[in-house]
């Protein structure tokens, strides 16, 4: 199998998101050498190290890192807003995608699962910047109709899921972050 996950928020090592990604690609590249891992990453100003935290993606052969330029405004206007430009066309094709936390690009042929972490824009959107709440309402309107799976990060985000999103029990998998 062929499976992309957007990495893209690696950009900001020491975030909880970047440890999450970090520590979910390590595992998954570690322990599983039968599948092939597309890593798609795209920061305007912050280049993707390879290496990042001692780890190297790329010293495993199953791992190829597609590295793109585009600002986090035009993939919100493309993927969020009008939902053109499937990721296969910039990562060739793979059997699944995996999005993160900011954009959530249509797919032609590839099955979608997408990482939740919170619902804070929607639990305390007076506490969240205005920009990010829009962004994410529209990412996660795309995550409510089109992802297979949803996987939450905990228990907690799992019962928002349901409660606030809607999302039904049966598409929603809990993995937990690792010490």
């Amino acid at each position: 199998m062929k499976i992309g996950i957007d990495i893209s928020q690696m950009a900001y090592p020491g975030t909880g998101v970047a440890n999450y990604l970090k520590g979910l690609i390590e595992g998954l590249v570690v322990l599983d050498q039968d599948n092939e891992y597309v890593l798609f990453y795209s920061s305007m100003r912050k280049k993707f190290s390879p290496s990042a935290g001692g780890f190297n993606f790329q010293s495993n052969s199953n791992v190829s890192i597609r590295q793109f330029k585009f600002p986090p405004m035009v993939l919100d206007l493309l993927w969020n807003r009008l939902h053109v430009l499937p990721i296969e066309s910039l990562i060739g094709d793979v059997d699944l995608f995996v999005t993160s936390d900011w954009t959530e690009p249509p797919t032609r042929r590839a099955k979608k699962a997408t990482i939740l972490y919170d619902l804070i824009v929607y639990k305390y959107p007076n506490e969240t910047d205005k920009k990010i709440v829009a962004t994410q309402k529209r990412k996660l309107k795309w995550v409510k109709r089109e992802s297979d799976v949803v996987l939450c990060i905990s228990e907690s985000t799992k019962k928002d899921a349901i409660e606030v999103l809607g999302i039904e029990e049966s598409r929603l998998k809990v993995i937990n972050a690792g010490i």
